[in-house]
């Protein structure tokens, strides 16, 4: 009987070893199993997780716009008082829903080439009006045509011009107008070649940006999605030095496995530059862990502040020596038209540059830019892309978040399971079964 029972005893600590040493293994074996999926699924060619959503993307991605309507124009004219906004918003459009085209994979250097067409499309549901709003803003010609032609004779001729044509510094547009094009009256008498549509993103529908050139991840999963050229080029010919590099991927996607420590880096064609962030939090979104980076403050410092920023300064009215900060020329890639980009109400911007706007009231959390990354895959499930004049969001919609959940997350997360149930399981049946196997001998000898 005692050794029937010692037996028992003897066997449970077996097996609870056995199940112990099974959950360990398993442990560096399940790891090695989501590697080398990942490795494949993030590889951007035909048939992969990736490529399917990165061909495009699944995602409802939204631009919207919070529009500066001016309140006292007569006043700033006449008087030089300060300007008066007042923001209205948000109007919505959805952007990205066109697939990407003219791919082609070239084996050679394992790489994917595309385009992006560019297209938008109104949501009233998502907006606080309609594209038929007017709006008080800066007359885009006329504040334009000093700095496009400086010399002194010809910007007589365009004074003229702006006079006969009834212009003025400020105008009224719509919202359409303002954002798509118009056809702008002074420009229309301007007796040399000129472009007579003006807008704040003309033009857009219809066109497309790139062409991209990245890597596909096949000799390399490190370097999966970072652009190799854009537009046929390694640099952008807008900067000095380094700050004309075209660097890391376009923030859809990161190299998978990411780490807290790292710093993103990512191109992004609206402000003529690469920039970069760094990691803020954990946050759960929709269920799945994933890590939110953010612009730093810092990337936005002058050269005094940030050294590293100093050939992005240019010897423009706002740079005050390049002490000014958190406005960023972009004139160059704009065909030299006085195009400055900033953060909305200019977040993270030295006092001076606002100081002639009132009813400006930056804030940090409605206006910094934030990139949430799932950091296995290195998939961004979320983002919010912020500039002064217009925002970018997107986020994972609840459809691609269950299905996220299951193929990835919750794979990973019941491997992990199993093998913690493996090994705790295993170690308390050891435990238990020795303890009374041992208790169970001391009494038979006693």
């Amino acid at each position: 009987m005692g050794c029937d029972r010692n037996c028992g005893l003897i066997t449970g600590a077996v097996i609870g070893a056995v199940l112990a040493v099974f959950g360990g293994i398993l442990m560096p074996v399940g790891d090695m199993l989501i590697q080398k999926t990942i490795k494949k699924e993030v590889v951007l060619e035909e048939g992969t997780i990736a490529f399917k959503n990165w061909v495009k993307t699944g995602t409802e991605i939204y631009r919207q716009f919070w529009i500066f309507d001016v309140q006292n124009p007569q006043e700033v004219m006449m008087n030089s008082s300060n300007i008066q906004v007042k923001q209205r918003g948000p109007y919505t459009y959805r952007v990205r829903f066109l697939a990407k085209e003219n791919i082609t994979q070239d084996p050679k250097d394992n790489t994917v080439s595309f385009l992006q067409p560019n297209g938008a499309i109104f949501e009233p549901s998502l907006s606080v009006g309609t594209e038929a709003d007017n709006f008080t803003v800066l007359n885009l010609a006329v504040a334009a045509a000093s700095h496009i032609y400086p010399n002194p004779f010809v910007q007589v001729v365009l004074n003229s011009l702006i006079n006969k044509s009834k212009s003025s510094m400020f105008q009224v547009r719509t919202l359409r107008e303002l954002l798509w094009g118009y056809t702008d009256p002074f420009l229309s008498l301007v007796p040399y070649p000129v472009s007579t549509r003006v807008g704040m993103f003309y033009p857009y529908n219809n066109t497309a940006d790139g062409v991209y050139k990245v890597f596909n991840g096949k000799d390399s999963i490190s370097k999966v999605a970072i652009i190799d050229t854009y537009k046929g080029k390694r640099n952008l010919s807008y900067w000095e030095s380094y700050c004309d590099m075209i660097n890391g991927t376009d923030a859809a996607s990161f190299p998978p496995f990411v780490e807290k420590s790292q710093v993103l880096q990512f191109f992004s064609s609206d402000i003529c530059r690469s920039i970069y962030a760094v990691f803020e939090s954990d946050v759960n979104l929709k269920g799945i862990p994933v890590y939110r980076f953010v612009l730093p403050s810092k990337a936005f410092a002058s050269p005094v502040q940030n050294p590293d920023n100093h050939c992005f300064c240019t010897e423009k009215i706002i740079s005050k020596n390049c002490t000014s900060y958190g406005v960023l020329d972009i004139s160059k890639c704009k065909e030299g038209k006085p195009v400055y980009i900033s953060l909305p109400h200019f977040l993270y911007a030295s006092p001076d540059v606002s100081e002639t706007i009132d009813g400006l009231n930056p804030n940090e959390e409605e206006h910094r830019t934030y990139l949430d990354i799932e950091p296995i895959t290195g998939f961004t499930l979320q983002f919010a892309k912020r500039l002064q004049v217009n925002l970018l969001t997107g986020t994972i919609g609840d459809e691609k978040a269950k299905m996220f959940r299951s193929q990835v997350t919750g794979k990973i997360n019941l491997l992990g399971l199993i093998e913690m149930i493996l090994l705790s399981v295993g170690v308390v049946m050891f435990v238990a079964f020795m303890i009374s196997y041992c208790a169970c001998r001391s009494k038979t000898i006693k």
